[in-house]
């Protein structure tokens, strides 16, 4: 919903799914179980997250009540993953 004056914007409940296709079963697996428990214990004051597993892909939903929550869930997650492959690139070698 969006609430509009004059000049103010306010955005209530910003809700998102996002699919990742990694390169392999496997690969989407090790980042799967690598940020899972972050995902669980992650604040849910204002943002929720969930994660969905399914062949090389993983699927993120982002519940959110503003789009600042919003926003930090979603730089959460990056940075999860993000340094997830970045480990197990290094373990490649």
């Amino acid at each position: 919903m969006i609430l509009t004056d004059d000049k103010t914007q306010i955005v209530n409940n910003v809700n998102s799914t996002i699919s990742l296709e990694f390169d392999s079963l496997e690969e989407s697996q090790l980042v799967y179980k690598s940020v899972i428990n972050e995902v669980k214990t992650s604040p849910d004051y204002r943002s929720k997250l969930n994660l969905a597993i399914k062949d090389n892909f993983i699927h993120i939903t982002i519940d959110s009540q503003d789009m600042t929550s919003f926003r930090a869930s979603i730089n959460s997650i990056i940075k999860w993953i993000k340094l997830s492959l970045e480990i197990i690139n290094l373990t490649k070698f």
